[in-house]
């Protein structure tokens, strides 16, 4: 008797579902939210670089990525990009120079003056930040690609 009755029930919601209708059809709609994105709040002000003694060839350029490597940041703290350059003067500042950023692999930015980049809003978690001293003729310098890891904790 048992045995009947779950075919019975099977057989009415074989029947529930196709609606008699070879072109009908059930769909189940579940709303997953994204997970949070990062959006990155840029500002931009005068540059108070500290003055490094670098040893450097008098005849190359060389940027000073002055982050250190392994930082750790709170939520909420600004994040700012301080560099140096040595033998070499940025696009805005009357040379053929510009710094070229990414932050986690996302969209290039650009730095054409000797000025400080102040990061906000950024998402607990490890984090790349990359600066590359790029030429007149487009390509990044070698050995003047320089990658910092930040963690930026709750």
């Amino acid at each position: 008797m048992k045995r009947l009755s779950i075919i019975a029930i099977i057989a009415v919601v074989s029947l529930a579902c196709s609606g008699g209708n070879d072109n009908s059809h059930t769909t189940a709609t579940t709303f997953v939210s994204p997970p949070p994105r990062q959006v990155l709040q840029e500002a931009r002000r005068p540059s108070v670089t500290p003055v490094h003694p670098v040893r450097a060839d008098t005849d190359k350029p060389l940027l000073v990525f002055s982050l250190p490597n392994g930082k750790t940041f709170r939520e909420g703290e600004d994040v700012v990009i301080n560099f140096t350059l040595v033998n070499a003067k940025l696009r805005d500042d009357g040379g053929d120079f510009r710094i070229r950023y990414m932050v986690d692999d996302e969209d290039m930015k650009w730095i054409d003056r000797q000025e400080d980049v102040v990061l906000t809003g950024w998402l607990p978690g490890e984090h790349t930040i990359r600066l590359e001293l790029v030429g007149a003729d487009g390509w990044p310098l070698k050995d003047n690609i320089l990658t910092r890891e930040i963690t930026v904790v709750k």
